[in-house]
């Protein structure tokens, strides 16, 4: 019987407890210590029942707890302070955005990612990606920036992981109930719900927005699972990452179109779109259709104002991660879009497809490419990660050699706030200062770390290796008791680990790169490491496979087993259901972070950082960040980024580096202790590493490198591009229109000057040439000689460029004459070549639509 009428039933706070419920709708308690002590001293039975969900507890908590809470001066004391510190909070005083560098003078940044990773109570995310997004959108808050975020609500989000008794994975979906999770639906003025429309196959398909509170900043969560909706629709939230490739592009519009046609429904006006990944890639066709339709521009002048606008962040080292439609499925969902926007099929079609070579009609549109297409700034999320996307996708750029490839880097960071124990946050407020977390980035901070007495953080380390092992041991029990395990299992569970051995994390999404069982290759020296009496060492593991991808699972069950046959459940315990909450707890409390991706297929990877923030060590190939990481004395590298063409030989000799790593250094110097039992040289690598790479690998630095590098020039830009009606838009696309008309007649027709085979270091070669330009001004292009040495193959490589100038601007039937000159500053074998490019005040890529000439 479907009802008539509904309602929303909520707790009935006493008056004095009313601010219970704004600071359990606001995300900020996931990174304040305070307001999680303040639940806790509600109810701490009925806080771990929740699942540590303000909302959710706050609806089940008897009305009688409630009202004595009330009449609790104590209490009550307590919960004035953490509001007062909330309200503070909130007023955004004294932020790093009242001063940064070159503040724009309008600022709104749309974040949209298809996961935000901010507590395990919102569970839209499945991963680091997601993750990452919560971290940015925490520092956002932090640093007072003005920025929203913008995602799919799930009605199950992904999966909840559990094993069988061999140890394969096996998969739940659990309906999320949005009315005990902390999000609220957005009303207008008028009251009346936020819902948006967006076309597909035909058809309207209705989206209501929700929000939830990340301190300051607001993410905007959009859900089909409304009444409005034929039931297919309302299925389009359904997962994460679920379905096939039908429902993935109808998510993907969703967010991008859908999402922009939030905020315009909320009158939020983004001056920069970020997109995080290329999931959000459709959001600027709906920007270039606003301006289209606010200004009377065709599609070319509005694309200039919006992918100036635009950012895109790729995380993903190979193609095969990437979202790929087929031509049906496009012309089925985006045909109406791309045709309202002026474009054919073809035309749509070729902004996400690769230059060059044979392009049929069959070829699938690239969500990459799309987005890179339409975005002028984009990065990958560490050094080496933007090294191989450059690579990756040199062919968009023909003409240029890889290291030029305009994708720059911006390495991941974590929040620190949000990782950190509530342990070590103590010790951190007593030697660093209670606002260390808001400076995160200043490396000042971090060298008070040495006044930390090596017995206390010792002592503070081991308490948190305590709780993990107590944790870990709870959670076996609940796995056993699951599977209906016998009774002497369920006494073996509470005996697993040791709290005071050498304690080893490992956890990650199961994919096969990240070689989740490479420790395992040699089970018996394995063995012989976590046996050893004197010496113990034991693993605490976690990681969920994609549903569909069985080589992940079989990883799993591969390392279930070994655990079972070797009977090393004392010494190994592999956590079920890997979520945030898994991650906190093993990242607070280990003693050595294991990373084993295969290089370089780990864009970033940030869990290791999330450790040292708890000056817990890392063990890492040279892969993602850990690249750009490595400090002698701060952790431990395997290998030294080899290049292998049989991987398992690379297994084989990067599994015994492991080995060789743990037993001649890592547990030698964990327990060589003194008389007072702390192992000193152990305490100052953990100083080391706190030291040298928290100040950098956070997500305070990473939004200011965002901020400095992307977010205000590209609001200049685009502000400079929509004034006086897309005035200079418009200019621009005529200008990139003529010039684009007029390129293949562009050639450098002759070079003169100093031809010596030999020349001595210092001296100066002068270069003359005459290039044709034909219709062109030359004023709108730039000469430049490339210069660099020489490669075995003859190319030119480590090439810097030096700018020409005419001489004089007389138009010789469209030839003109240019000078440049270069100093020879490097020996060896060296050449040069000249290029031309065009030149406009307005472009921010000059490679961006391909127009170059070599000579």
């Amino acid at each position: 019987m479907n009802p008539i009428h509904v309602y929303n039933v909520v707790p009935r706070l006493p008056e004095p407890l009313r601010c219970l419920q704004d600071l359990a709708y606001n995300l900020r308690w996931t990174w304040d210590h305070q307001t999680v002590d303040l639940f806790r001293r509600l109810d701490n039975l009925l806080w771990n029942e929740s699942g540590r969900n303000p909302v959710k507890m706050l609806g089940l908590i008897p009305q009688a707890k409630l009202e004595a809470a009330a009449r609790d001066r104590a209490f009550l004391a307590t919960m004035t302070r953490v509001w007062e510190d909330y309200r503070m909070y909130m007023a955004g005083k004294d932020t790093w955005y009242e001063n940064p560098p070159e503040k724009p003078k309008a600022l709104l940044i749309a974040y949209f990612s298809a996961e935000f990773g901010m507590s395990e109570t919102l569970p839209i995310y499945s991963g680091g990606l997601g993750i990452l997004a919560g971290d940015h959108l925490k520092s956002a808050s932090d640093m007072g920036l003005p920025l929203v975020g913008v995602g799919l609500l799930y009605q199950k989000g992904y999966f909840r992981q559990y094993l069988n008794n061999e140890g394969w994975q096996q998969e739940l979906y659990p309906i999320n109930d949005f009315y005990h999770i902390p999000i609220r639906t957005e009303r207008d003025a008028q009251g009346e719900l936020v819902r948006v429309e967006v076309q597909m196959n035909g058809k309207p398909v209705w989206a209501r927005v929700w929000r939830a509170q990340v301190g300051r900043v607001p993410l905007y969560l959009l859900d089909t699972n409304i009444p409005q909706n034929e039931p297919a629709d309302r299925d389009i939230t359904d997962e994460l990452y679920g379905g096939d490739a039908e429902t993935r592009i109808k998510q993907e519009i969703v967010l991008g179109i859908g999402g922009m046609k939030a905020l315009a429904a909320l009158g939020k006006a983004p001056t920069v779109c970020h997109m995080n990944e290329g999931h959000a890639a459709f959001l600027a066709l709906e920007w270039i259709r606003m301006l289209m339709s606010s200004t009377g521009a065709t599609f070319a002048e509005a694309r200039e104002a919006a992918s100036v606008g635009s950012v895109f962040t790729t995380h993903t080292p190979v193609p095969a991660g990437i979202d790929k439609f087929d031509v049906s499925l496009v012309e089925r969902y985006l045909g109406s879009v791309f045709r309202a926007l002026g474009l054919t099929t073809a035309e749509f079609l070729n902004l996400g497809r690769a230059p060059g070579g044979h392009i049929d009609s069959s070829e699938p549109l690239n969500m990459a490419i799309l987005a890179i297409r339409l975005s002028e700034r984009c990065n990958g999320v560490s050094r080496l990660h933007a090294s191989v996307s450059r690579e990756m996708w040199r062919g968009l750029w023909p003409g240029i050699s890889a290291e030029e490839v305009p994708i720059c880097s911006i390495t991941n960071g974590v929040h620190p706030a949000s990782w950190v124990s509530k342990d070590m946050n103590g010790l951190y407020d007593t030697y660093l200062g209670p606002h260390w977390s808001e400076q995160a980035s200043d490396p000042g901070v971090w060298s008070r770390i040495n006044d930390i007495p090596a017995e206390e953080l010792w002592r503070t380390h081991e308490r948190r290796r305590e709780r993990v092992v107590a944790f870990a041991r709870r959670r076996l029990r609940e796995q056993l008791q699951a599977r209906g395990a016998a009774n002497y299992e369920l006494v073996e569970a509470a005996e697993a680990l040791d709290p005071t051995a050498l304690t080893i994390g490992f956890a990650r999404r199961s994919a096969t790169y990240k070689r989740g069982a490479l420790l395992f290759r040699d089970p018996d020296r394995l063995i012989h490491i976590l046996e050893n009496r004197d010496r113990p060492v034991q693993l605490v593991m976690a990681g969920k496979a994609h549903p569909k991808d069985m080589a992940g699972k079989e990883i799993i069950r591969k390392i279930i087993q070994i655990i079972k046959d070797k009977k090393l459940r004392r010494r190994i315990v592999f956590i079920e259901d890997y979520d945030s909450a898994v991650a906190r707890s093993m990242v607070q409390g280990v003693d050595l972070w294991l990373n084993t991706p295969r290089r370089p297929l780990e864009a970033c990877g940030t869990s290791g950082m999330k450790a040292a923030v708890n000056a817990v060590l890392n063990m890492s190939t040279r892969d993602g960040w850990w690249d750009e990481a490595v400090r002698e004395g701060a952790g431990w590298t395997i290998g030294n980024a080899e290049t292998y063409t049989n991987e398992d030989l690379q297994d084989e000799i990067e599994s015994k580096v492991i080995y060789d790593l743990l037993e001649k250094e890592v547990v030698p110097l964990f327990y060589e202790r003194g008389s007072d039992r702390v192992p000193r040289g152990w305490t100052d690598m953990m100083r080391k590493a706190q030291q040298s790479l928290i100040p950098f690998f956070n997500s305070q630095r990473m939004v200011q490198d965002y901020f400095t590098m992307f977010y205000a020039p590209a609001t200049e830009n685009h502000l400079h591009l929509i004034s006086d009606g897309l005035k200079a838009s418009k200019e621009l696309a005529q200008w990139r229109a003529h010039m684009t008309r007029h390129w293949p007649s562009v050639r450098v027709i002759e070079v003169d000057g100093d031809r010596s085979v030999e020349a001595p270091i210092g001296a100066k070669f002068k270069i003359n040439a005459k290039i044709f330009l034909g219709e062109i001004n030359p004023r709108d292009v730039r000469i430049e000689v490339y210069e660099g040495s020489l490669d075995e193959d003859g190319h030119i490589t480590n090439a810097r460029t030096t700018l020409m100038t005419p001489v004089g601007l007389e138009n010789q039937h469209g030839t003109f004459e240019f000078t440049g000159e270069i100093e020879l500053s490097t020996t060896g074998l060296r050449g040069f070549s000249l290029r031309i490019l065009p030149n406009h005040p307005d472009l921010v890529m000059p490679f961006q639509r391909g127009l170059i000439a070599w000579a």
